[in-house]
């Protein structure tokens, strides 16, 4: 009888290593979902790659002998604690179907993969002589804007993106959808250093999460997808205008 190869042995027991190693990551991201349901989170991994990237700026700042102040802020609020407007603005602004869906806007992805194709086609005209402009977008869910906060840094590869789904699928399967909605707004970024709802109605409007008005609400939503950009730009004309097409929208926005 011949023996295995000592090669063809070597390969068959990475192998079951690389599936044993697997399995036990996902034993862990599901572990870790499931917890969610009921202990709120000291950190999440984008909150903690932000403190790394904020502390080297620190770090090379003091080093040119200038004075540069960089906030951190984040406190906790529990739903009841937040305004019912602002959880409107953000479904309104970032994902009207978020409580009917299973995590995942399949036409939305579709729709920000073919406007992104669009964005490329016009940068490339645009260095022909062309000035139209197409914006790109993502198709991200709240739940999936969530389970990247929650577990990934800003790189993206394809495994990655594969795991930000599953874990998508896990949070909506052992977490209800407005301790979901709680914990996106307890930890989504609304500037530079700057986390949750809390953090943000004081370092924007020196006011509470749970007495915003209106408009405030609207203007904090259309910040979502480019906080930094809109912290550096308050006066932006889009900023305001699209603040009062959310505003208008806010009564027919469905929380959960």
């Amino acid at each position: 009888m011949t023996q295995p190869r000592p090669f063809v042995s070597f390969l068959k027991s990475y192998a079951l290593y690389v599936i044993a190693a697997f399995l036990a990551l996902q034993l862990y991201f599901l572990l870790r979902v499931i917890s969610l349901a009921y202990i709120n989170p000291v950190s999440t991994a984008f909150e903690r790659s932000e403190a790394w990237r904020i502390a080297n700026l620190r770090s090379q700042v003091s080093m040119g002998n200038v004075h540069v102040k960089i906030p951190w802020l984040q406190e906790w609020r529990p739903s009841s604690a937040i305004s019912a407007n602002l959880k409107r603005a953000v479904i309104a602004s970032e994902d009207t179907n978020f409580a009917t869906h299973f995590g995942v806007e399949w036409s939305s992805i579709e729709r920000a993969w073919n406007n992104n194709i669009k964005a490329e086609e016009q940068a490339q005209m645009r260095a022909k002589g062309s000035h139209k402009n197409v914006k790109i977008v993502g198709g991200s869910t709240i739940t999936q804007q969530l389970a990247k906060n929650l577990f990934f840094s800003k790189e993206r590869n394809f495994f990655r993106k594969g795991q930000e789904l599953l874990i998508t699928f896990e949070l909506e399967i052992f977490v209800p959808k407005n301790r979901i909605l709680e914990l996106y707004l307890n930890n989504v970024e609304w500037g530079a250093g700057v986390f949750g709802a809390e953090a943000a109605s004081r370092h924007y409007f020196s006011s509470t999460a749970a007495r915003l008005n209106s408009n405030q609400c609207a203007r904090l939503a259309v910040m979502l997808p480019r906080p930094k950009f809109f912290e550096r730009n308050l006066g932006s004309v889009y900023l305001a205008e699209r603040a009062e097409v959310i505003e208008a929208r806010l009564s027919s926005a469905r929380v959960p």
